[in-house]
């Protein structure tokens, strides 16, 4: 067990981040052997947004840990509205053993933790996306094995995605480049403790505007949707602006001729990544999807599951 919750990579120290890379592999592997470990276990999935890889993922993963899985989507449950997140919480706690949100805010997943005593994942928030680059950096180790000494570029908008590959490259030596448009660079204060916490790995995590210094040498070339949900109002606007910042062929022929291309899906195909991109052979988009369920298998089980039985 790495904690009580998994929040944001930040929180994790570089053995722990590895452990959960490791036991995802394994149970990709083998999952046969990891069948009953949460047998009886139920799992309470809050939503706050729509969604297909994380609550299939999710609720798959629980099933196949032996478990069970409830969803509860915004008609069930209306965060800080019907009901106070605290009371929620304290609620939960007292039926399931394990609570996942995938929220608008990152104060209402912060708030979950603190009153829950089973464990909380943040599945999603404004802030961060854990479970996804996990998934991502498992994608990474198999495609390219050794993962200290990468470059990865992340081009587009400095999102919850930006923030969480910075603090996933800065724990496993990965260099992470966030390549955007001036204005739209990452949060100043994720920057800093990403390249804080880089100290230790040797990774450089930088931010830059310039697509051919950002791009040029890459071995991984990430992009993610212009406008994140909730941000619908601005989508007519960015487009415009991030135009140019569009993965296409010519994009791509920057990186290294090895180099992958990634995405967290969903994808708009004609904006942030072209057809011939996403359908090409330097795409990993689906093997990175299917590692959603085995990341999140690793994850619930190094919450729940004392590390003697894990390894």
């Amino acid at each position: 067990m790495f904690g009580k919750d998994l929040i944001s990579i930040h929180d994790l120290t570089c053995d722990q981040v590895a452990a959960i890379l490791d036991t995802a592999i394994k149970v990709k592997a083998n999952p046969e052997d990891y069948e009953h470990f949460l047998s009886g276990c139920t799992m309470a999935m809050i939503f706050e947004k729509p969604s297909l890889r994380t609550r299939v993922s999710f609720e798959t993963g629980m099933t196949q840990l032996g478990g069970h899985a409830i969803y509860l989507g915004p008609n069930d449950i209306s965060l800080g509205k019907r009901e106070s997140v605290p009371d929620i919480a304290r609620t939960l706690d007292r039926m399931v053993d394990i609570i996942m949100a995938r929220t608008f805010a990152h104060q209402s997943v912060l708030t979950l933790a603190q009153y829950a005593e089973v464990p909380v994942i943040n599945g999603l928030s404004d802030y961060s996306h854990p479970c996804q680059v996990l998934a991502d950096f498992q994608t990474i180790s198999e495609k390219k094995g050794e993962l200290k000494g990468l470059t990865l570029a992340y081009v587009g908008d400095g999102n919850n995605m930006a923030h969480s590959l910075m603090f996933i490259g800065a724990k496993t030596g990965v260099n992470v480049r966030i390549v955007c448009p001036k204005g739209y660079e990452p949060r100043a204060d994720v920057l800093a403790l990403a390249v804080e916490d880089a100290k230790e790995t040797g990774a450089a995590i930088t931010v830059t505007n310039e697509l051919n210094e950002g791009v040029s040498g890459a071995g991984v070339v990430y992009t993610d949707v212009w406008a994140s949900m909730g941000m619908e109002a601005e989508a007519e606007a960015r487009k415009a602006i991030f135009r140019p910042f569009q993965v296409n062929a010519a994009l791509m022929a920057k990186a290294k001729e090895d180099a992958i291309f990634m995405h967290c899906l969903p994808a708009h195909r004609g904006d942030e990544v072209t057809d011939e991109v996403i359908e090409s052979w330097q795409s990993v988009v689906f093997d990175e999807a299917e590692n959603r369920l085995h990341a999140q298998k690793a994850v619930i089980l190094r919450l729940m599951v004392a590390e003697g039985e894990l390894d």
